[in-house]
């Protein structure tokens, strides 16, 4: 068996044949057989070795003639065996190094600035690549959208109303509540404010022109970044997570038609008029304010309200809320598919899709808000 590979005379040791993975336990028995090797690596024999007859070497074989002759006569390979292939060289020179390289390499050590630097750089990736996630699964869902406007046939009318009593009607007495109580606060301050000035009057244009223009839809869309988001995040997270998404596209469904899109209509439809009880819950707890408080009757109330404030402000305020809606159902949706199988992405995704949620809401309300200053409406 060891003349197949290893022919010796005397102090010389020529290899032959093929020093490949396919051979490598035959010609490990054959070298420690012959005792050129011991069982402990890293013990080069003292022999002379010849490589002239190697016709085939790979990793394994040069690992085991590295054994053989050792780290500093492999890495030399070049001057006392010329006649072997350069890349069969290159090969005994590298994996010599491999075997001297230390295992456990120290982590470079870097400045708090650079560190800080970095931080702020994987952050601002990090964003830009979420951003454009957002980006692409609204021209997705849009592209959908439009496809299905003509195909009644494929509209989830059911799964839509459904929705549309989870995220809307289920959700009035929060809106409601809160904001009769955002609305009381509200015109407390302002008549507090006012009365030192006489004009107490002035504290239902304050309460009218804050729920009309920004508080009514921007808290009603707050409460559905919270509640609705991050319940489409879970819903889908879970779908995901169980790999029922997968079986829907191996039944040639469209997660996209079957899970989004009635989300998003019930949002579309849901946030308008819940912004609609929003505005009046704030008018309301105004009003009490103001009548027990000030003495302001009901009546000189909705005169003031009526004189004073145009139904243009109710418009600018109830225009915004499609934009919300759309965008929550967006972020919401698309963080659940974003759940990569575990009950802890879950959670991560969840409370990513009510911080972006609210993010955008206030972001969008901001700019809106510059814009129709602007615009003078």
């Amino acid at each position: 068996m060891p003349s197949e590979w290893i022919a010796r005379h005397d102090q010389t040791v020529t290899l032959k044949g093929e020093w490949t993975l396919a051979n490598y336990r035959h010609i490990k028995t054959a070298l420690i057989h012959t005792e050129l090797i011991n069982t402990e690596p890293g013990k080069p024999t003292g022999a002379t070795v010849s490589l002239d007859a190697i016709t085939r070497l790979d990793t394994a074989g040069a690992i085991l003639i590295v054994e053989l002759i050792g780290v500093e006569k492999a890495r030399a390979v070049a001057d006392w065996a010329a006649e072997l292939p350069r890349e069969q060289q290159a090969l005994l020179v590298r994996i010599a190094e491999a075997m001297v390289a230390p295992l456990d390499v120290a982590p470079p050590s870097y400045s708090r600035i650079s560190q800080a630097l970095a931080s702020v750089g994987q952050q601002m990736v990090g964003l830009w690549s979420q951003q454009h996630q957002l980006l692409a699964f609204i021209g997705l869902v849009m592209a959908t959208l439009f496809h299905l406007a003509l195909r009644p046939r494929h509209w989830r009318l059911t799964a839509t109303v459904a929705h549309i009593q989870q995220s809307g009607l289920n959700a009035v007495p929060i809106v409601a509540l809160l904001t009769f109580m955002v609305g009381a606060v509200v015109a407390f301050l302002g008549a507090t404010v006012l009365q030192d000035f006489g004009a107490t009057i002035y504290t239902i244009d304050l309460v009218a022109f804050s729920f009309l223009r920004e508080f009514g839809v921007l808290l009603a869309a707050i409460l559905l970044a919270g509640r609705t988001a991050s319940a489409f995040t879970a819903q889908i997270g879970a779908m995901k997570s169980n790999e029922e998404i997968d079986a829907l596209q191996a039944q040639g469904l469209d997660p996209i038609e079957l899970l989004v899109l009635p989300r998003v209509m019930a949002m579309l439809i849901s946030l308008p008029m819940l912004a609609f009880v929003g505005m009046l819950s704030g008018l309301t707890g105004g009003a009490m304010v103001t009548s027990l408080s000030l003495d302001i009757s009901l009546t000189q109330f909705m005169a003031t309200l009526q004189k004073d404030v145009s139904v243009t402000h109710f418009l600018v305020g109830l225009s915004k809320a499609p934009v919300f809606a759309f965008v929550i159902a967006v972020i919401g949706c698309l963080e659940g598919f974003k759940v990569s199988g575990s009950a802890q992405s879950v959670g991560e995704h969840t409370t990513s899709s009510v911080v972006q949620s609210i993010f955008m809401v206030i972001l969008i309300d901001a700019v809106a808000a510059l814009f129709f200053m602007e615009m003078g409406w």
